[in-house]
């Protein structure tokens, strides 16, 4: 059954390997992907762990649909304490080796110690092996996955690996699959990097058996009909995400030259049009019918000729209005060198942006930076500035560490150009004008956040009755809603929705794009429990599906407080409130987030979440949830 995949505990340090099955009652509670992974975190890391120490643990699973008849499932979940924050570690991504890791048997990972020399796992039909990766260690994305496919005799293994980022513990750096699949933001890769971990690989051949495959196949064909059918994934199966950056930035939400403006002027060289020019085809993860990726060839420069995948919308903005820089091959080289390095491009770019601002503000000086003039638009600063940070290499040392960090060694004021949530550098969006999307970004619970919750519907200024159908299920909803972004009433209902939604996704391993995020009338709490039914012979309603979202939102809550987070950490860089926006349409020019206001959408949040006033859960809401008695060592 799709029921029947196991969990298996790796215990680096002694070479132990155990394996048992997923209970039922764990299994309704908190489904698996990221639902199931953070109560197993809750349950596993001790409070107080050093991230990068062996005592911290690292899972990795797949969503409990995912290789079934749903269409998109294809996530993979990494998770872990996380070394960039301090807080809930937690990236996902598509591809192909979520789907893989099931037809080999298992759904969690929980891999705990420090093994004394490098070493990949070895996945297959049932068993796990942990072989020895000298021959791997230090070498980039692909080259380790080729190394190891050849190593093994298969190429159809499916590899999940870090870079050489992620061995000299860059707090941001990334785990990885295929060419560009990113398990991006918190630092997955330095915990991985820490336990001398390289890679997964995994290889299967054990049948999924699906509960009602008629049914499902049948509904399937109605979800793909409901997706594809609209305007939006024509456009992303045209483009690619870069799709978002004209209209985004055109009305001004655009964070440019770190957060100096809110929109980038003279920039058609890398419009998603002119980076079509250079596009080969386009690609799509496991089960996936929208083909988003694009695949393309440098043109000219130090890497003409190389073939890579994307640039996605992130990636576009972090290199691009960022960092100042509208140079379209530093654009396209700059995207291979992170997939190769294995870093995070929202971090990497904010980082290199904060400290172009701090050169060009006197704080940092041609020795801090060794001769480079690191100013906005220096196409080959940028580049130069990737390789110094993966390689850890004077000013990218620094930058290496991370935001709060960074700013520590650097002093001299350097924090207040920190754009950033619990030490996390923020999306290259503005969102001084956007109150819901600024309060999803600050109450995010890995840090500042598009995928945590980001209500974007909120941009199209739908009419108050769609957004009700939408906003008031499967949890009634009487409260205000308005149609207009600018406005404050009735986004912390929309935020606390959106994480709903996201969570429940991620549990499930469906890719976003096939949710209500850019689609008003994408799947969502009702066609994922039909899902459900027919794919695994689960029954669940909309709204207990609901509730396993709030159940595992809840416990990412409780775990964040044990590390030491309070209310203060749900907030924004100063100059969100002190600095108005200076370009974009006349409703999105010269907006701050107003302080008072934005205090009170934080306390309707809270109590829509049944929280107190401090952002803590309160006991009612805990046994409501089930999850009085955490931890519960249920597995």
């Amino acid at each position: 059954m799709a029921l029947n995949r196991k969990i298996a505990y790796i215990n680096l340090t002694t070479g132990e390997i155990e394996t048992k099955p997923i209970p039922i009652a764990v299994r309704k509670k908190f489904l698996g992907g990221r639902g199931l992974d953070m109560y197993l975190m809750y349950n596993h890391i001790k409070p107080g762990v050093d991230p990068l120490g062996p005592d911290n643990v690292a899972f990795v699973s797949a969503g409990i649909l995912v290789n079934t008849l749903a269409s998109a499932s294809a996530r993979t979940h990494i998770g872990g304490k996380s070394p960039l924050t301090g807080f809930v570690g937690s990236s996902n991504m598509g591809g192909f080796f979520a789907p893989e890791m099931r037809l080999a048997g298992f759904d969690h990972l929980v891999i705990k110690g420090k093994a004394k020399k490098p070493v990949y796992l070895w996945i297959h039909n049932g068993e796990i092996e942990i072989r020895d990766a000298s021959n791997v260690w230090g070498k980039d994305i692909s080259e380790t996955q080729q190394t190891i496919r050849e190593e093994l005799g298969d190429r159809d293994i499916k590899v999940l690996t870090i870079g050489i980022a992620g061995e000299n513990l860059v707090r941001f750096a990334n785990v990885m699959t295929g060419i560009k699949n990113a398990g991006g933001r918190t630092g997955m890769g330095a915990l991985l990097g820490s336990k001398n971990l390289k890679a997964i690989a995994v290889r299967g051949t054990m049948d999924i058996k699906i509960a009602h495959p008629v049914e499902a196949l049948e509904y399937n064909r109605h979800i793909i009909d409901m997706v594809v059918s609209a305007k939006v994934s024509k456009t992303q199966g045209r483009l690619g995400t870069p799709f978002i950056w004209g209209a985004t930035n055109s009305w001004g939400g655009i964070r440019t030259r770190n957060f100096q403006t809110n929109q980038f002027e003279y920039c058609d060289a890398i419009e998603p049009e002119a980076i079509d020019e250079h596009v080969t085809g386009y690609a799509s993860c496991f089960g996936c019918q929208v083909h988003c990726r694009a695949k393309y060839v440098i043109p000219s420069g130090e890497y003409a000729g190389v073939y890579d995948e994307g640039p996605e919308y992130t990636v576009q903005g972090a290199l691009t209005a960022e960092t100042g820089c509208s140079d379209l091959v530093a654009l396209l080289s700059g995207s291979h060198l992170l997939n190769s390095y294995g870093i995070d491009c929202l971090e990497a770019g904010s980082m290199i942006a904060w400290a172009m601002e701090l050169y060009e503000a006197g704080i940092l000086t041609d020795k801090d930076t060794g001769g480079l003039e690191l100013r906005f638009g220096n196409a080959e600063a940028l580049n130069e500035m990737i390789h110094r940070v993966a390689r850890r290499e004077g000013l990218g040392d620094i930058l290496a560490e991370g935001p709060l960090r960074a700013a520590k060694k650097i002093g001299k004021n350097s924090i207040k150009y920190l754009i950033h949530v619990k030490g996390m550098s923020n999306l290259h969006s503005d969102e001084r004008a956007t109150p819901a999307l600024a309060l999803g970004i600050a109450t995010g619970s890995r840090g500042s956040d598009h995928l945590r919750s980001r209500p974007a519907i909120d941009l199209y200024g739908l009419p108050e009755p769609v957004l009700r159908r939408i906003y008031s299920q499967p949890v009634p909803y009487d409260g205000p809603l308005t149609s207009h972004w600018k406005d404050y009433d009735g986004k912390p209902w929309m935020v606390r929705w959106q994480e709903m939604c996201y969570e429940a996704v991620d549990c499930i391993g469906i890719c976003k794009y096939h949710t209500i995020f850019l689609g008003p009338n994408f799947p969502n709490f009702e066609e994922w429990s039909r899902l459900l039914y027919l794919n695994t012979g689960l029954e669940l309603s909309p709204l207990d599906i609901w509730n396993v979202a709030d159940r595992c939102y809840t416990i990412e809550r409780l775990f964040n407080i044990r590390e030491g987070l309070t209310r203060k950490d749900d907030w924004l860089a100063d100059r969100y409130y002190d600095e108005p926006t200076t370009r974009g349409v006349p409703a999105a020019c010269g907006k701050t987030i107003d302080r008072k206001k934005f205090t009170k959408m934080i306390d309707e949040y809270y109590e829509h979440h049944g929280w107190d006033e401090n952002g803590v859960p309160r006991p009612e809401t805990l046994k409501k949830l089930g999850i009085d008695k955490e931890p519960s060592h249920m597995l």
